[in-house]
């Protein structure tokens, strides 16, 4: 399938890149998210028409980004867990924790930014997330996740 990209995606090229990609991609992730459009003469015309405003508005998000990834890097967030005496947690901390947490810090952060490459953390201690805000712009973010019974003392 042969698509012609209206935004920067990830692995695959910029605005305007013809790409070939599997069926299954574009017609499930690249088409209905708008990142993409058939590679037809009509869509290749109405791109160049319109590439200066997909360039400002790719560049706005950018300067979005940069300007959380600047809020993002001041915080610091201390999560609170019911833990046992060797500091495993009874359950799980994964995305949706810590995107509350850092909503509730005062950025707006979603569930699908929030990048857990060692899965969801079961341990007290402290860890390093990946939120992933545009991209080319990632946060690493230091958690400390500590036992209820240690936070209130």
């Amino acid at each position: 399938m042969e698509l012609i990209l209206l935004e920067k995606v990830a692995n695959l090229g910029n605005i305007g890149d013809r790409v070939r990609v599997k069926p299954g991609f574009g017609r499930n992730f690249l088409l209905p998210q708008g990142k993409a459009a058939p590679a037809t003469p009509e869509n290749i015309a109405a791109l160049e028409a319109r590439r200066a405003d997909l360039e400002r508005r790719q560049s706005e998000q950018l300067g979005a980004a940069h300007a959380r990834k600047t809020q993002l890097e001041a915080l610091a967030l201390r999560l609170t867990a019911k833990a046992g005496s060797e500091g495993k947690l009874f359950g799980s901390l994964g995305t949706v924790d810590i995107a509350e947490a850092c909503s509730t810090a005062g950025v707006a952060v979603e569930r699908s930014e929030v990048r857990l490459p060692a899965g969801p953390i079961r341990v007290v201690g402290e860890h390093i997330v990946t939120i992933h805000l545009h991209t080319d712009v990632d946060v690493d973010l230091k958690i400390e996740v500590v036992a209820e019974d240690a936070a209130s003392a």
